[in-house]
């Protein structure tokens, strides 16, 4: 069993992996792309999803792992004579649609845990696949980008802060009314594309908040970032302001709100409408 300071470097090596592996994939992207099905999350599987996969599970057999895989491509799958001995939760691409589109906002995500739960997740990285920019974490060591201690945003204004809201839903009309007091009293409302990667910017103080109250979002995209913001020293919370927990599975659903700090997470979560 691998120490937890030894998953930084087995975290960045299958990060290596996948940008190396998903270069060929990237020259194709106008091309006709074959029909995959769907996923374990229920999303079209695209080629470039199943190789991203494939390099971190073979960085993870290079050392000898053994672990439960579970991704949002593949489901859950077992590998080595004892898997229960640590869970890898995986979305090899968190915005495989502006990857295929051209934009220039996805990632890799690849989060440790002893259990098959978010509460149990240990070590984390979430890498921008574009940028080459990378996020991680280790529990009760603190979140970094590049080496560099990160910390979550200390404004406290809705006024001026930056706040991530997701309403990519066909249950538009039903969750919008619950958060027009929160879009009113904000100024600046955005969405990218690849919610992981949007925690990370709310760890490292780049936006204010980040909100996602769909109920369509699986734990597979979340539960890396939930570490990293965690460790950032930001909050994240269920919309209720419950501790946020729940089981990592890739048909797994869950509604979150992560905020910089506990003062502008109590004015988010007071306008957010149950």
């Amino acid at each position: 069993m691998q120490s937890r300071n030894d998953w930084f470097e087995i975290l960045v090596h299958c990060k290596e992996n996948v940008r190396a592996s998903i270069r060929p994939c990237l020259k194709t992207l106008n091309e006709p792309l074959p029909d995959l099905g769907k996923g374990a999350g229920g999303d079209p599987i695209k080629p470039v999803d199943l190789v991203a996969e494939k390099a971190i599970v073979e960085v993870l057999q290079r050392y000898g792992i053994s672990f439960t895989l579970i991704s949002e491509e593949s489901g859950v799958k077992k590998f080595g004579e004892t898997p229960k001995q640590c869970y890898v939760t995986v979305d090899p691409i968190d915005g495989t649609t502006n990857l295929v589109r051209g934009l220039p906002f996805y990632a890799s995500s690849i989060a440790i845990s002893t259990k098959p739960a978010l509460s149990m997740v240990f070590a984390a990285l979430v890498t921008d696949l574009y940028h080459d920019t990378t996020y991680t974490a280790l529990e009760c060591n603190g979140a970094y980008c590049f080496g560099k201690k990160i910390v979550a945003s200390r404004r406290e204004s809705l006024e001026d802060a930056v706040v991530g809201l997701d309403l990519n839903s066909y249950k538009v009309k039903k969750i919008a009314p619950q958060l027009t007091d929160l879009i009113h009293e904000t100024r600046h409302i955005r969405h990218f594309g690849a919610n992981a990667l949007e925690l990370c910017y709310v760890a490292d103080g780049t936006t204010d908040a980040f909100v996602d109250i769909r109920g369509k979002l699986r734990t597979t995209d979340l539960a890396a970032a939930y570490l990293i913001v965690k460790e950032a020293g930001g909050t994240i919370t269920a919309p209720t302001g419950e501790a946020l927990d729940a089981k990592l599975d890739p048909r797994q659903k869950i509604k979150f709100i992560a905020s910089g700090n506990t003062q502008i997470h109590k004015k988010i979560l007071s306008l957010v409408k149950p």
